[in-house]
């Protein structure tokens, strides 16, 4: 048989140690890929977050997992990257004060440029309608546009190699998400969501990616297994 229609599909996925990148990783397992996490240590006051990136990418057995240090703090501007701006922990209009200026655009960058020297058919990105709405580089709008601009900025792309940008769970809700990561065997203890998590992984439970977190395993009818502050 050609070695050529036997060779392997490839994919980065990008994975920050929450519930929907592990899920995302699962996806993109599940549907045969050979997958590349990669993680990125940009400033976050979370950074606890990328423990957790590295536990789920040894339980998932991913081929390589690299964690790229971005300086995001430098330019601030977020709840996330600048530590004189308090983590909201109730209900706020509009786009979030933990919004990263330019965060996804640059993140897929890097997983493109990772992608094209890999020769990956694919990049997964954990994306989710819940963040539409705060949140503008999760929106189907921002993949698409992403996409062309991938496949026109490449050199594999003007060779042809078309890289692909995937978003399993753009249409779902966090409880769907969290049935299907259940049903692929993603283990939920090991991911962390929390944006102000303390140095042991425990989440506050009041911050916007806790409560969604929370919500979500509630509607899915599961117990939540993060370990969570004592009140």
């Amino acid at each position: 048989m050609d070695s050529l229609s036997t060779k392997k599909r490839k994919a980065v996925v990008l994975i920050s140690g929450g519930l929907d990148s592990a899920t995302c990783l699962a996806i993109a397992k599940e549907q045969g890929y050979e997958c590349y996490a990669l993680s990125f240590d940009y400033g976050q006051r979370h950074r606890i977050e990328l423990e957790a990136a590295a536990n789920i990418a040894k339980s998932m057995q991913v081929q390589e997992h690299k964690i790229i240090p971005i300086d995001m703090s430098g330019i601030g501007g977020s709840a996330l990257t600048d530590m004189q701006i308090a983590v909201p922990e109730t209900e706020t209009q509009g786009i979030p004060i933990t919004y990263v200026p330019a965060r996804n655009t640059i993140f897929l960058s890097y997983a493109l440029g990772w992608a094209e020297v890999l020769v990956a058919d694919a990049i997964y990105i954990g994306v989710n309608a819940l963040d539409y709405s705060g949140y503008p580089d999760c929106r189907p709008e921002f993949i698409d546009a992403f996409k062309k601009m991938a496949n026109l900025a490449t050199k594999v792309g003007v060779e042809g190699h078309i890289i692909d940008v995937e978003t399993p769970l753009i249409d779902l809700s966090k409880a769907e998400i969290i049935k299907r990561g259940l049903a692929l065997g993603v283990d939920y203890s090991k991911t962390i969501s929390c944006y102000q998590a303390g140095h042991d992984g425990e989440a506050c439970g009041r911050c916007d990616s806790c409560r969604l977190r929370l919500k979500g395993f509630r509607d899915a009818g599961v117990e939540d297994p993060t370990l969570y502050q004592p009140d």
